[in-house]
C-alpha cells in the first residue's frame, strides 16, 4: 500500500494512494527478458552446416520444427542425432508431436551433390513425408548470384 504526504493537510492522518506499484512487474519482465535471452540460441539445430544463401522472403517457422540435415560427408541427421539413410522414415516416425502432414524442414551443405539431395527428398516422399521445405540462410537479392565473366574483347 503506497502512501502520499501533502504538506497542505494539518492532520496526522497519512492518505492512501490507489496507484499500482510497478517496480514488481519491471522486476519480472527483466527476468523473463534474461531467460528468453539465454534459451533463444538454445533452440536451433547445432550441426555445422554450410548453408546456401537465398534472397527468398523468410517465412515462419513453427514453434518445434523438424530439421533433417545433409551434412558434408552425406550423412543424415534428425536433428542433432545421426540416422542411417535406410532408417530415416522410420526415425521420422519415432519423433514426438511428427506426423505426415507436419512440415519437415532439410537443410543440406552448399557442397552436397544436388542428386543426394534429391535422393533424400524421394526417401521422405516415398516414407510418405510429402511436405518438405527447405532451408538457407538469408542473402541479399543479387549478393549469392556468382559473378559473370566478361567477354573477351578483340
Amino acid at each position: 500500500m503506497a502512501v502520499s504526504i501533502s504538506e497542505n493537510d494539518g492532520d496526522d492522518d497519512f492518505e492512501e494512494s490507489h496507484e499500482i506499484n510497478v517496480t514488481p512487474f519491471i522486476d519480472v519482465m527483466l527476468v523473463l527478458l534474461i531467460i528468453f535471452m539465454v534459451a533463444a540460441p538454445l533452440s536451433t539445430v547445432d550441426l555445422p552446416i554450410d548453408l546456401p544463401t537465398s534472397s527468398a522472403t523468410p517465412q515462419k517457422k513453427p514453434d518445434k520444427p523438424t530439421y533433417v540435415s545433409i551434412k558434408p560427408d552425406l550423412t543424415l541427421a534428425i536433428g542433432e542425432n545421426a540416422v542411417k539413410r535406410a532408417d530415416l522414415v522410420n526415425s521420422l516416425d519415432a519423433v514426438p508431436d511428427m506426423s505426415r502432414d507436419k512440415y519437415v524442414f532439410l537443410r543440406a551443405d552448399r557442397m552436397v551433390p544436388y542428386g543426394e539431395l534429391m535422393g533424400v527428398m524421394e526417401l521422405l516422399r516415398s516414407g510418405g513425408y510429402t511436405h518438405v521445405k527447405l532451408v538457407a540462410l538469408e542473402g541479399v537479392p543479387g549478393a549469392s548470384a556468382p559473378a559473370q565473366a566478361e567477354p573477351a574483347k578483340p
